[in-house]
């Protein structure tokens, strides 16, 4: 049971709270009335401005819809007047730009292009809007005009800026200038930078705007005549200092040494094209000696026309890059084809006409002629693959030109390789014409000096003779094919010469003499086989070609020994009749001095002869003699040792003439005019 203290204690603390929530109670009901009649002030504030809105937006609507009317107006009203303005402009397009269009694009293309554009403009609005009207007209005029006066000024500009390369120009192009100390890339600038862009901006708005073509045609005929023109510049100009330095027959233009000096001249106009010239005569004369028995003029054109073929790739290269800059994509082929034209005509009637010239050579036998066509051959083929690259494009008849000419020069060259064949083997036997001292035929100096030259071109020679061959076509040959047709072809020359001498040897009545011809002239050929590569290509098909050489020239050696026999007949012992006794009889003494009087008659004889006979290799001169010396001197010197003492004459002096070296002295004289 709660004490009763606790209780009323509890009790108390019950009523406080009980109080306090009732004052609280009391807070909170003040609140919500204070609350609810906030609430209808802020419900009755609210109303009113709504009602207000209402009014306000009954007010400003109806402006706000005139206002936006006006600005429309405003807008439509700006607009009308632009348009007014910009179709007021075209009726003024004519007056404004005549004074330009009148006096043309000269100096001043960017403006003019300008007031071009705007009389385009024009005439599209009158066709478009008012085709009747005769402004069209006026501004169709001007248009028309204006084209006009570009194309005029495209003519000029590539006209009075179309130049010929120059010459030097067109040589570092061939040679890349590799001769001189700086290897400068050699750019060559046909049109000047301003005058390009001009030209470059006149062809796109004639192409894009003007519907023109015909600029096309003046492009490729003022460029046609200044490939042309450089071309026949380079001719002139080679030929011109050719002939002023005396330049060789050039075989290979491609040939550069690698040895040149470092130091670079002093510049002068010409001056590198000079050193060019000179540096391949050096070059050449290194390789074949002087020319010799050719017409220097006729080497000069051959060279020239090797040195046209490469600047023709050169500057058709050129041409095809300027060309690709000013000509639309889709006719940049056929104007290049129609550019080229001339300048590769006249190169391939050149050719055509250095053909019949070796043809006519070949009747007259004039094969030195004939030979112009190797190196000329040789340079076309190694530029085919740069022709064909530049001909890329160009009509089948422009790509079948450089073919056409060197099949015509292949089968030229053949008839030529095939009729000096003929030639030696046939080469008459003239008395008049054979070398009275028995030295080398010149039918066997020229034979030898074509082969020589063959040296240079053996590809070019045995492609020749491969291309006759019914069982091969021209692309299936191998080079190894064709050296064997050249070595096979050197030994018919070489046998048929052989064949030859033998029969121009029987001209002489002498056999010694025949003897001596024969010598000199196997011996030279031996010789110049070996001095050449000559003697390899003859090895392909004929490994014992050295070895026959040097037998048939002993074979000569020995016939021409056998004429002494008369001599040293008399003297040699089987000869001698054998004497009984110490005294000798009158026949004993009789035949003793036959013997003598037959050596002395003999000896004076045949050295009187042979002194005046020639045998130019000194190592066989001398070997020759050496030998005859020897086998003189020995039966000579057994005999006179033998009757020197015997008294078979009261006068030996007369019998007795000479001395062993006596003998020896006057057959080291043999073969010598001068002695």
């Amino acid at each position: 049971m709660i004490p009763t203290e606790e209780a009323s204690a509890r009790k108390r603390t019950i009523e406080e709270k009980l109080k306090q929530d009732e004052e609280t109670l009391s807070f909170i009901k003040d609140s919500l009335e204070k609350s609810d009649q906030l609430t209808k002030n802020m419900v009755s504030i609210l109303s009113s401005f709504e009602s207000r809105l209402m009014k306000l937006e009954n007010s400003i609507i109806p402006v706000h819809k005139q206002t936006e009317n006006l600005q429309r107006l405003q807008e439509n009203v700006e607009k009308t007047l632009s348009c007014l303005d910009h179709v007021i402009s075209y009726y003024h397009v004519a007056k404004d730009t005549e004074k330009v269009i009148k006096e043309g694009p000269a100096g001043r293309l960017e403006e003019y292009l300008c007031c071009i554009a705007k009389i385009q403009k024009a005439v599209e609005y009158f066709q478009d809007n008012n085709p009747d009207s005769p402004e069209l007209n006026r501004v169709k005029f001007l248009f028309e005009r204006g084209k006009e006066s570009l194309e005029n000024e495209f003519r000029n500009l590539m006209t009075r800026h179309s130049k010929p390369v120059p010459p030097v120009m067109i040589l570092d192009l061939i040679s890349g200038d590799d001769e001189l100390e700086t290897q400068e890339d050699v750019t060559q600038e046909h049109l000047p930078e301003g005058v390009l862009q001009d030209v470059i901006c006149i062809s796109q708005w004639l192409v894009e705007y003007g519907r023109n073509q015909d600029f096309m045609n003046v492009y490729y005929q003022i460029r046609s005549s200044q490939l042309d023109r450089s071309i026949k510049g380079l001719k002139e100009h080679f030929r011109k200092n050719s002939s002023s330095l005396g330049v060789p027959y050039s075989p290979a233009v491609q040939n550069k040494r690698k040895d040149t000096p470092t130091k670079k001249p002093p510049k002068r106009p010409g001056h590198e094209h000079d050193l060019r010239v000179k540096h391949l005569s050096d070059t050449l004369s290194d390789k074949h000696g002087p020319s010799i028995g050719r017409d220097d003029m006729l080497d000069i054109e051959t060279d020239a026309y090797i040195h046209c073929i490469s600047a023709f790739v050169k500057l058709a290269q050129s041409e095809y890059q300027l060309l690709m800059e000013i000509i639309p994509e889709h006719h940049q082929k056929k104007t290049f084809d129609s550019l080229i034209q001339e300048a590769l005509d006249n190169l391939m009637m050149e050719g055509e006409n250095i053909v019949q010239a070796a043809r006519k050579a070949i009747i007259r036998h004039d094969y030195s002629a004939v030979l112009t066509i190797f190196p000329i051959l040789k340079h076309l083929k190694q530029m085919k693959p740069e022709f064909d690259q530049v001909l890329q494009g160009t009509a089948a008849s422009t790509k079948n030109k450089l073919p056409g000419l060197i099949n015509s020069m292949e089968t030229t060259g053949a008839k030529a390789l095939e009729d000096f064949a003929d030639n030696i083997k046939n080469d008459p036997d003239k008395e008049y014409n054979m070398p009275k001292d028995g030295t080398v035929h010149e039918l066997t100096s020229n034979a030898i000096l074509f082969l020589q030259q063959l040296l240079d071109f053996q590809e070019t020679a045995g492609a020749m003779l491969a291309s006759q061959e019914t069982s091969s076509s021209a692309t299936s040959y191998s080079s190894e094919f064709s050296r064997r047709l050249l070595s096979t072809y050197i030994c018919k020359v070489l046998g048929n010469l052989q064949l030859n001498l033998l029969s121009k040897s029987k001209v002489y009545e002498d056999l010694a003499l025949s003897a001596v011809f024969l010598h000199n002239n196997y011996n030279y050929i031996l010789k110049s086989l070996e001095k050449s590569e000559l003697i390899q290509l003859v090895g392909v098909t004929q490994k014992t070609a050295e070895r026959s050489y040097r037998e048939l020239i002993e074979q000569q050696i020995q016939a021409y020994q056998r004429s002494w026999l008369k001599v040293t007949d008399y003297i040699s012992e089987k000869n001698l009749p054998v004497f009984q006794g110490v005294k000798l009889k009158d026949k004993e003494r009789q035949v003793i001095k036959e013997r003598f009087k037959g050596f002395n008659e003999g000896l004076e004889e045949l050295c009187k002869i042979q002194k005046a006979w020639a045998i130019p290799d000194k190592e066989q001169r001398d070997n020759i003699r050496q030998a005859q010396k020897n086998i003189v001197q020995d039966a000579y010197g057994a005999f006179l040792q033998r009757y020197a003492n015997v008294p078979f004459t009261k006068n030996p002096e007369k019998y007795i003439k000479y001395q062993v070296e006596q003998v020896g002295e006057m057959i080291e004289k043999l073969f010598d005019t001068s002695a």
